[in-house]
């Protein structure tokens, strides 16, 4: 069975995430800081008229931030039914993959707080870490931005 995910990158690795969780891809706007935040919320953005909170990927993840900003985009997802927008370094393409072109994540990284890698895609020679922007945040984080 194919499926498709929006690849997007941070820094240099490619990342993908099932289309049926994007709502929408836009460019970086003037976020808004909110103080009293866990530090990878970036702040929130007026988008239509809805607050959404804005959460840093690479933050989250402990990565280097670097990259070019006008590159980046936001991905907007549905979280319990509230909009949330991840910040990533480019999103330019949407992918078909087969059943077979995905693998298990690997022990080593699949521990206990991993839950959000729910595999590893590969296409041609390229390796594209799949995961499941509604699990990267934890209840307790996800209560917090609901709040907001």
């Amino acid at each position: 069975m194919e499926k498709q995910y929006v690849v997007f990158k941070l820094n240099q690795e490619e990342y993908g995430v099932a289309i049926s969780h994007v709502q929408e891809i836009t460019e970086i706007k003037s976020i808004t800081s909110v103080p009293n935040t866990p530090a990878f919320v970036e702040g929130i953005i007026n988008l239509r008229g809805k607050i959404v909170p804005i959460v840093s990927i690479k933050k989250r993840f402990d990565l280097p931030l670097e990259g070019e900003l006008e590159e980046q985009r936001i991905i907007i997802i549905n979280l319990n039914e509230k909009q949330v927008g991840f910040i990533v370094d480019d999103a330019s393409q949407v992918l078909t993959m087969d059943e077979n072109q995905i693998e298990s994540p690997p022990e080593l990284i699949a521990g206990i707080d991993r839950d959000y890698i729910i595999g590893i895609g590969k296409v041609d020679e390229k390796i594209i870490v799949l995961l499941d922007l509604e699990k990267i945040l934890s209840d307790k984080e996800k209560k917090e931005i609901e709040a907001m």
